[in-house]
């Protein structure tokens, strides 16, 4: 038993961090204090107003702590450790997709391009937008008004002649000379200060060229300036809220139950790039100023996927702690970060956007989540099942007349998709399209080694009629774990529509139509549907890969070395399949018994 008593008396007075430990030894919380000894004394108080508190004192079983020299050391610690134990009592953020950046490189003719990850190119980075959308509607506009090329530089330098970018008039073809290199410079430039945010200053240099080109009679010229001239004040126009500040990330919060969002709007170059919803995984009763001061903590300190921090970052709570996270932001980024709550002016009125942007996200999130709710729980009624459904598999079959199948299993937890579960299955070893045979080594892979039973299914759903859920009932028979799943099979009707599968209980086979509005069948139908969606996108790469695949590389003993002096030496891949064994065998490192095998490979033999 835990003996706070005896604990409490050989805790410091001093900041550090704890992390608390159920009786298997889990990690259920990580804290950090200013003072150690007054933070854990509190949760050993007779009286305690928290619920989640109470709950989470009742599990503690071993506390350990670690000293640092400052709060805001020991708020880094704290999210390392957060990182490292995604314990069930913190807030986590589960984001860390990298955001990405509009790219100029460094080159001779710089390319424009979407960059994500490290930035370790030489060049000019501009961002960061919140999702590729909107950095591919960005370069779309940057093409129509500046012609610099985006094409990959392999493609670049193999150019002879123009590619039809230029005769769209979206590239100035740079890789044959068809502009100086001094005026695609300008180019760059002027792509360079509209990316900044000096539209006006952009203006006004085309303005200037547009003038000067006209007292030269050069009249051709003149209207390609006013050409984008017009282009860019279109943009202008129609571009997102501008105002004074030229960076800042503003936070919007709302929150219901124990739903949580918070949406970031980014601004840099004193506009709107774009903004995104956060959804963090969020305990029981806690308060909102907890979930938005663990929010700042893991997103900034993490690096947020890589973004940039800017100086001022508005929130819409007053944090009791907002100096010590605005030290650690700081000490991450390198320099002064603010951590401030508006009340007028400009920043006010991001905050109220981004608040309003927060609660629409809340609303249609819990509304989906409710309906979500009616449909498991219509499903449990209708299969009679005495305990919530916490987790269902569906698995399905993809290939194109027998060839590259592809099986997949997709998972559905209590809120619905669980992507992080999918998975899917290259099937080998088969007759080509034997679908039994695929579902029995899907069924086989996917369960015969299972051991953890925290994930053994409620519901496994077969996509297909009695033969298919068959094979899954002889699996099944050799079960060892004593929670065994609801085999389910989905039949689809003689006319294949949606609406009229029929449904085959695997322990009874009983069938079970239901009618087109049943909220449990539209449940069924989207677990289908997406085991379907994943098989066939599986089975479309794997297809793709294969014909594109040359047949040189799945021969033993021809390495890359080999089937580059085969190319080389025969004219290329059509040379290759037209030569004859002497011909093959005449090519340097290619010995005879090897052009047997080649030629064999090329021909099918």
């Amino acid at each position: 038993m835990f003996d706070p008593k005896i604990f409490l008396a050989t805790v410091p007075a001093q900041p550090g961090v704890y992390r608390m430990f159920n009786q298997a030894e889990q990690v259920i919380y990580v804290g950090k204090a200013k003072d150690l000894k007054k933070r854990l004394s509190s949760y050993f108080r007779q009286q305690l107003d928290s619920i989640k508190t109470r709950a989470l004192v009742a599990q503690i079983a071993s506390i350990e702590i670690t000293a640092t020299h400052s709060e805001t050391e020991a708020l880094i610690l704290e999210n390392n450790l957060i990182k490292q134990f995604m314990p069930k009592y913190n807030v986590l953020l589960r984001d860390d997709k990298s955001y990405p950046y509009i790219f100029i490189s460094g080159h001779k003719h710089p390319r424009i391009s979407s960059h994500r990850g490290p930035r370790k190119q030489s060049g000019q980075y501009f961002g960061p937008y919140p999702n590729a959308g909107a950095v591919w509607q960005s370069l779309k506009t940057l093409q129509k008004i500046f012609p610099i090329r985006q094409c990959e530089d392999g493609f670049y330098r193999a150019r002879t002649r123009p590619c039809l970018q230029y005769q769209l008039k979206l590239c100035s073809a740079p890789c044959v000379g068809k502009i100086s290199d001094e005026d695609y410079a300008e180019q760059v430039q002027l792509a360079s200060l509209f990316l900044s945010g000096k539209n006006q200053q952009v203006v006004e240099q085309l303005v200037q060229k547009m003038n000067f080109a006209s007292e030269q009679l050069a009249f051709e010229q003149a209207a390609s300036f006013r050409d984008q001239i017009t282009a860019l004040r279109k943009v202008q126009e129609q571009q997102y809220v501008s105002g004074e500040h030229a960076e800042l990330d503003i936070i919007g919060f709302a929150k219901s139950g124990q739903l949580a969002v918070v949406h970031v709007l980014f601004v840099r170059q004193q506009k709107i790039l774009g903004s995104k919803s956060y959804y963090p995984k969020v305990p029981a009763n806690t308060e909102p100023e907890e979930v938005l001061s663990a929010f700042l903590l893991q997103f900034y300190l993490s690096g947020g996927g890589g973004q940039q921090i800017p100086p001022e970052i508005v929130v819409p709570l007053g944090l009791d702690d907002a100096e010590s996270l605005a030290e650690a932001v700081s000490e991450a980024a390198g320099r002064k970060i603010r951590i401030i709550a508006a009340k007028r002016g400009e920043k006010s009125q991001y905050l109220s956007l981004a608040q309003k942007n927060a609660e629409l996200a809340c609303d249609s999130r819990q509304s989906a989540g409710q309906k979500m709710q009616l449909r498991y729980s219509a499903l449990q009624l209708l299969l009679g099942l005495n305990d919530n459904i916490n987790r269902m598999e569906c698995f399905d079959i993809s290939h194109t007349m027998g060839q590259a199948t592809i099986a997949s299993c997709v998972v559905f937890d209590g809120e619905g998709p669980y992507k992080q579960e999918y998975r899917r299955y290259n099937v080998t070893g088969i007759t080509g399209g034997d679908d039994y045979a695929a579902m029995q080594f899907a069924l086989d892979k996917r369960y015969s080694r299972l051991t953890d039973t925290t994930k053994i299914p409620d519901i496994i759903f077969i996509d297909g009629g009695q033969g298919q859920l068959n094979i899954a009932l002889a699996q099944f028979t050799t079960w060892p774990h004593q929670k065994k799943p609801l085999l389910v099979g989905i039949a689809k009707g003689v006319s294949r529509k949606p609406g009229l599968e029929t449904l085959i209980l695997g322990d009874s086979g009983r069938q079970l139509h239901l009618p087109g509005d049943s909220p449990a069948l539209h449940l069924i139908q989207q677990i289908r549907d997406e085991a379907h969606r994943f098989a066939i996108t599986g089975h479309r790469s794997k297809r793709g890969k294969s014909m594109t695949k040359s047949p040189l590389e799945n021969i033993a003993g021809i390495g890359e070395k080999r089937r580059q002096a085969l190319l080389q030496y025969l004219g290329g891949l059509q040379g290759v399949m037209k030569a004859t064994v002497n011909e093959l065998s005449s090519v340097p490192g290619i010995s005879r018994q090897q052009a047997e095998k080649i030629y064999q490979a090329c021909h099918n033999k």
